[in-house]
């Protein structure tokens, strides 16, 4: 990359990003301190801060250069930490670890784990109407509230978890295991990136073709989690491994074979970003960063 060192911009980013989603946390304080010290223990114990950063690479990448977008970067990292704390417990993945620390109902307790989990989804909605405070479009903050909710509920993410709960344990055929990718995985990356076109000032078919890429992004990304849970290790990841085997869940490794799933990361990373060569402007950065994301090691 031009005049950059990709590692040491990426360094700097994150470090901006949980920045911005730091300012928005709630104070741990008052009768309900308990839970909202466990969300704050969650949303701190680290991560890559993927989501927020993508969507503010390409808010840039259609121009946008205002604080409007901050609200939401801090409320889709606090939805996906919500999802985490939730795959978490024991009537889930019933997984211990989680970023190199206990996990929330390890630490907090089954109750204020599921409670810490709901606080931060609700909160996020009441952090990203924040937004209207820093836009003169509020017709676009509107709108973006209605993507964040969407690709979050049942026509999202909790819907590609109910799936992937109902056929725990059991032999899931390849098209359902797209759907609950596309949805448990790819939905919150949807709405990352969408919302950024969107606030930025995409138009709809350039909002249509940044879902597209999205998707293609989270395919590829879920495809190379479920290669990293044979092929890493718990220091490493951050998390157990071999959890899919543990619980007996089908993922594309087991379905469609280690070298497969390595050429679909391959083949389906080349089409995210062709996606985005098509779009108008330029963000070497976006581009780099979805390289990565796709051909990580933890």
């Amino acid at each position: 990359m031009k005049n950059m060192n990709f590692e040491d911009e990426l360094l700097k980013r994150t470090k901006d990003v949980w920045e911005i989603v730091e300012s928005f946390l709630p104070a741990v304080e008052g009768h309900q301190s308990t839970v909202l010290e466990a969300m704050d223990y969650s949303i701190r114990a680290g991560g890559k801060r993927l989501r927020p950063m993508l969507m503010r690479e390409t808010y840039c990448l259609f121009g946008g250069m205002g604080k409007e977008i901050e609200p939401f970067m801090a409320a889709i990292e606090m939805i996906h930490t919500s999802s985490l704390i939730h795959d978490d417990l024991p009537c889930m993945d019933n997984d211990t670890l989680r970023r190199g620390l206990p996990t929330a109902w390890v630490k907090f307790g089954y109750d204020m784990a599921v409670l810490a989990g709901d606080g931060l989804l609700i909160y996020s909605m009441e952090t990203a109407a924040k937004a209207l405070d820093f836009s003169d479009r509020p017709d676009r903050v509107a709108r973006a509230m209605g993507i964040l909710a969407q690709k979050t509920g049942i026509f999202g993410m909790i819907g590609g978890q109910t799936v992937d709960v109902e056929l725990a344990g059991k032999p899931i055929p390849g098209e359902k295991l797209d759907f609950i990718y596309r949805l448990k995985t790819g939905a919150l990356l949807e709405a990352s990136m969408m919302i950024g076109a969107l606030l930025g000032g995409a138009s709809e078919d350039e909002l249509k073709a940044v879902e597209e890429m999205a998707s293609k992004i989270g395919l590829a990304f879920q495809i190379q989690d479920d290669i990293l849970d044979v092929t890493s290790n718990a220091e490493v990841l951050g998390k157990p491994v071999f959890s899919d085997e543990k619980n007996n869940k089908t993922t594309y490794v087991t379905l469609e074979g280690m070298e497969q799933a390595k050429m679909a990361v391959e083949r389906i990373s080349a089409e995210a970003v062709a996606c985005l060569q098509k779009l108008p402007g330029e963000n070497r950065f976006l581009e780099e960063l979805i390289r990565m994301l796709v051909n990580r090691e933890k």
